[in-house]
């Protein structure tokens, strides 16, 4: 089995660990003065590319959810742990029927927290220039508009 590996550098580390216990459900493996690692075998990976987001880089991270049911559960112990989300009912977004939140984590790092329903058409809800150079794809542009 292999593990995709996602190494951040935080300004906050106490911050950090909280945000990303709430956000994956416990915390974490190990845990330094300096230095925090979650080994999760739930989620998988979804992984896509694209050139409609605000620049070459990171656009945003996620986590799917198999279901309605397990994405109200988590949106739900996310807003326990007083993390905004910002949700969405249905929406087209990334050639997707999806249900949806956002929030951003302590970086301002957009993450979107989402059940998909089918494929759709079209890319989804077309953004303006400017909304595209100051944010994620489809996400809000800023921690401000969570």
């Amino acid at each position: 089995m292999k593990r995709v590996h996602v190494h951040l550098s935080v300004p906050n580390l106490e911050q950090a660990v909280g945000f990303y216990s709430a956000l994956f459900g416990s915390p974490p493996s190990l845990q330094r003065s300096d230095y925090a690692k979650w080994l999760l075998d739930d989620p998988k990976l979804n992984f896509a590319l694209s050139q409609l987001g605000h620049g070459a880089g990171l656009d945003h991270l996620g986590l799917q959810t198999e279901s309605q049911e397990e994405l109200r559960a988590m949106t739900d112990a996310l807003k326990r742990a007083n993390v905004t989300v910002k949700d969405e009912a249905v929406t087209t977004c990334c050639y997707a029927q999806s249900e949806k939140g956002w929030l951003h984590d302590p970086l301002g790092i957009a993450w979107e927290i989402f059940t998909s329903h089918g494929e759709a058409p079209i890319h989804g809800v077309e953004r303006s220039p400017r909304e595209l150079a100051l944010g994620a794809c489809c996400a809000p542009a800023d921690k401000r508009d969570v």
